[in-house]
C-alpha cells in the first residue's frame, strides 16, 4: 500500500478496527475512509454498493462485525448470524464489484470444531461440530472465509482472511452483558476491589461511566450504598468474592489488538492470498487456563478476596489454541506478553473510565 492509497476500515470504532486505524495513522497513511454505523449500515446492500461506487477504495480492512462474549452469543443467536452474514457478504461483494485491489477479512478462532486437536491447524476447519454457544457467529464467519476464497478462485481477487484468537485492548467494551472475556473479568474484579475497600465514590464513578447491562443500571440509586452493592452482586462482584462462570478448567489464547493491527498491516503490504491458502491463523502460540488467568487479573486489579466458580454456567469450548506455524514462517510475531498486555489493559480501563466520567460531567 502507498501512503496516499484510499483505504477503507470497515468497523473502525470496534476493538480491532480502531487498532487498525491507529496503526495506519501511526505509519503515515493519509487517505483513510471511515464511516460510523449511522453513516453507513453495512447490512444494507444498496448503501454499501453506493459507498463503494463513489469512493472506490484501493484497500479494505473488514473488521466490522457484531461481536460479544458467551452471554451475548447465547442470548442473541439470530442477530449474530444475520448481521454478520450481511456485513460480510455486502462488503466482500462490493470490494469485488468495484475493483478493490486487496481485502483483509477478520474471522475468529471460534469457527473451529469444538473438539479440534490442539494446537488447531488451518486444515481443521469444518472437520467437526461447532461449540453451541457461539455457533451462530461461527457459521457467519465461516461463510465470509469461503466467500473470500471462492472470489479468489473464480475471479482472481486478492482477498485474505486471518484467524486471530480472543482479542483485548484499547477501545474494548466493558458492558458486562455484551463484553468479551477479559473486559468482563477486569471490570468484575475492579468492582469487587472497590466494594472491599468500601470506596463508594469510586463505585459511583465506575457505574455512572460504564453500563453494567441487563437493565441493572436503570435501577441503581446512587444515594443508597446498598443499591450499589445489590447492582454489583447481580454481575458477580462482592466485597469478599468474585463469581466467575464455569469451573476455570478451560483454556484461552489472548492477544492484544494493537499487536494484531501491526500484523494486519504487514500482511496487507507483503503477503498475498496465494501465499497463505484459504486463510491464516494469527496467534501468540500459547494459551492460559482460566483459573490461572483469574489469579493474574485479581493481582493486577488489586483484589485479594475469594474467586468462586459458578459451575451451573457454561464455560464454552475447552481449548482453542491456534497453530501459528504458517504465520511464523512468514516472519510475523507479537510483542507483548500476556501479563504486560493485561497491565496495560487495566490502566486503559481506569483511564477510559475517567474520560467517560469527564464527558458525563
Amino acid at each position: 500500500m502507498e501512503k496516499a492509497d484510499k483505504i477503507y476500515i470497515a468497523g473502525h470504532t470496534g476493538l480491532v478496527g480502531s487498532a487498525i486505524l491507529r496503526c495506519l495513522q501511526n505509519n503515515g497513511y493519509q487517505n483513510l475512509l471511515i464511516k460510523t454505523h449511522d453513516e453507513l449500515d453495512l447490512t444494507n446492500q444498496a448503501a454499501v454498493n453506493d459507498f463503494f461506487a463513489i469512493e472506490k477504495p484501493d484497500y479494505v480492512f473488514l473488521a466490522a462485525a457484531l461481536v460479544g462474549g458467551i452471554v451475548a452469543n447465547s442470548t442473541y443467536p439470530a442477530d449474530f448470524i444475520y448481521t454478520n452474514l450481511m456485513i460480510g457478504a455486502n462488503v466482500i461483494h462490493a470490494a469485488f464489484k468495484f475493483g478493490t485491489k486487496k481485502l483483509l477479512n477478520l474471522a475468529s478462532s471460534c469457527i473451529y470444531p469444538k473438539d479440534a486437536i490442539q494446537p488447531i491447524k488451518e486444515d481443521y476447519l469444518l472437520t467437526g461440530s461447532l461449540e453451541q454457544t457461539s455457533e451462530a457467529y461461527s457459521l457467519a464467519k465461516i461463510a465470509t472465509i469461503k466467500l473470500c476464497h471462492y472470489f479468489n478462485v473464480q475471479y482472481g481477487t486478492n482477498f485474505i482472511t486471518i484467524m486471530p484468537p480472543n482479542q483485548y485492548g484499547t477501545g474494548d467494551n466493558f458492558n458486562l452483558q455484551t463484553a468479551h472475556l477479559l473486559p468482563m473479568l477486569v471490570r468484575r474484579f475492579h468492582l469487587a476491589k472497590l466494594l472491599k475497600q468500601k470506596d463508594f465514590e469510586g463505585l459511583k464513578k465506575d457505574l455512572s461511566s460504564n453500563k453494567l447491562g441487563w437493565n441493572i443500571d436503570e435501577n441503581i440509586n446512587f444515594s443508597d450504598n446498598q443499591s450499589i452493592i445489590n447492582a454489583c452482586a447481580k454481575v458477580g462482584a462482592f466485597a469478599d468474592k468474585v463469581i466467575v462462570w464455569g469451573d476455570g478448567s478451560v483454556y484461552r489464547e489472548l492477544m492484544n489488538s494493537d499487536d494484531l493491527a501491526d500484523i494486519c498491516l504487514t500482511l496487507m503490504n507483503r503477503v498475498n492470498a496465494s501465499d497463505i491458502g484459504e486463510f491464516l491463523n494469527v496467534g501468540i502460540g500459547e494459551d492460559i487456563q482460566l483459573k490461572d488467568l483469574f489469579k493474574i487479573i485479581a493481582e493486577i486489579t488489586g483484589f485479594d478476596g475469594k474467586i468462586e466458580f459458578d459451575v451451573s454456567k457454561p464455560s464454552g469450548v475447552f481449548r482453542k489454541l491456534l497453530d501459528n506455524s504458517k504465520m511464523q514462517k512468514l516472519g510475523l510475531t507479537t510483542e507483548r506478553s500476556l501479563k504486560e498486555g493485561l497491565q496495560e489493559f487495566y490502566k486503559h480501563y481506569l483511564s477510559d473510565r475517567m474520560q467517560n466520567e469527564l464527558q458525563h460531567n
